[in-house]
């Protein structure tokens, strides 16, 4: 398996884990070893995310980076946003989707690297999303104070609901049941079937990331060195522990066999692995750590374990070229919750080709014809793919 992290410093960190086996009557410990460094973005990193095959980076540059992580070498970029990269999120392996501080949502094609569609999302920023687990509903929020449902079987609004305020995250439950709303330190919780809130738990601090370790309990951190286990359903605090000396930026779960395991990263530079018990209010044991001596952002854990699944947006979901028209918008119903038809982008994607320096990234840019459909030539075979730098 694969740390990776990005940070403010504009570096990829790449950290490759070697699990080790528990002795008898010794504590479990893994091994992280130093596998790579990568300096293509001119600016900090705000979002990152895995499939079975590639990690991709957005940042405050506007740009997705796109990184081949059997190969070790860098795929590409995708240019179309004009904002801060804010969210990143596979839906499968065929497909990812992006969203950005310019409003914008993208469906992209994660086989041709090609947008598939493009949607004026929020009247503000996009500043979270979350996929369904079944990968046919999206929520996002923005700073336009909406709370907005995707169809992404027919790449279109279903819903938008006026939260009053404008929330940071969202995240659906392992069986997408229920789902979380972030509003700086409190989290309302809403049952899918009713979409309306259950239950509210506030936290000390400003909550920075949350991750649900199973259906009915959430990670919660914040700008803070704790980490709280809270039960979704009564709403109590399960345990806390200190995970840092400084406030946790980002968190990931995942489960391989004898192991349920969550990853923290934190403005003091480390990233941290721990061990989950399946009793909750027991706190976790340290796995391993590892110190990147940068101001961490954002991570991932890319497991090359994982099959390379055909879970993905239907059929039905893979939208033809967004037209050179834009759809109106529909005015408000009464209430909270209204039905609505998005607005789609006109088309402005460019061409790159990566060269030169592993520190430097040369892009060449042309328009593509705004009959066709967005797309990035990942595989130009005149272009020699810019191999990631090897930590030494």
């Amino acid at each position: 398996m694969e740390l990776v992290a990005g940070c403010y410093e504009q570096v990829l960190f790449g950290f490759t884990v070697h699990p080790k086996p528990e002795a008898c009557g010794d504590r479990e410990q893994w091994t992280p070893v130093a596998d790579f460094t990568h300096h293509a973005h001119t600016a900090s990193l705000s979002a990152v995310a895995v499939n079975s095959r590639f990690v991709v980076t957005g940042s405050k540059d506007e740009t997705i980076h796109i990184y081949d992580m059997k190969k070790k070498i860098e795929h590409g970029a995708l240019v179309h946003h004009s904002g801060t990269i804010t969210c990143l999120k596979f839906c499968g392996n065929r497909h990812l989707i992006s969203g950005a501080e310019d409003g914008l949502i993208c469906i992209w094609d994660a086989k041709k690297w090609e947008c598939l569609k493009s949607i004026k999302a929020h009247k503000g920023h996009v500043t979270f999303l979350s996929i369904h687990p079944s990968g046919k509903l999206a929520l996002s929020v923005g700073t336009d104070k909406t709370l907005r449902t995707w169809n992404l079987v027919e790449g279109r609004s279903a819903f938008i609901k006026n939260i009053k305020q404008n929330a940071n995250l969202v995240e659906w439950s392992p069986r997408g049941e229920q789902y979380v709303v972030i509003i700086q330190n409190k989290i309302d919780i809403y049952q899918l079937d009713t979409a309306s809130i259950s239950g509210t738990i506030t936290n000390e601090k400003r909550i920075s990331a949350v991750k649900f370790l199973s259906e009915s309990v959430l990670a919660v951190a914040g700008d803070e060195e704790v980490i709280r286990f809270f039960d979704c359903d009564s709403l109590v605090c399960l345990c806390e522990f200190k995970a840092h000396e400084n406030r946790v930026k980002a968190m990931f779960s995942f489960e391989i066999p004898e192991h349920h395991v969550i990853v923290t990263a934190s403005s003091d530079g480390f990233i941290k692995m721990w061990k989950l018990t399946q009793n909750k209010k027991v706190c976790p044991s340290l796995l391993c750590e590892v110190n990147t001596n940068a101001r961490l952002t954002c991570l991932g854990v890319w497991l090359d374990t994982v099959p390379d699944t055909k879970a993905s947006l239907p059929p039905a979901a893979e939208p033809s070229p967004v037209s050179k028209e834009q759809s109106k918008i529909g005015k408000k119903e009464p209430g909270d919750t209204v039905h609505r038809e998005e607005k789609q982008s006109k088309p402005n994607t460019k061409k790159c080709a990566l060269t030169g320096d592993s520190k430097k990234a040369t892009q060449e840019s042309s328009l593509v014809s705004t009959k066709k459909s967005k797309r990035v030539d990942v595989l130009e075979k005149k272009r020699k793919k810019k191999k990631i730098k090897t930590m030494q």
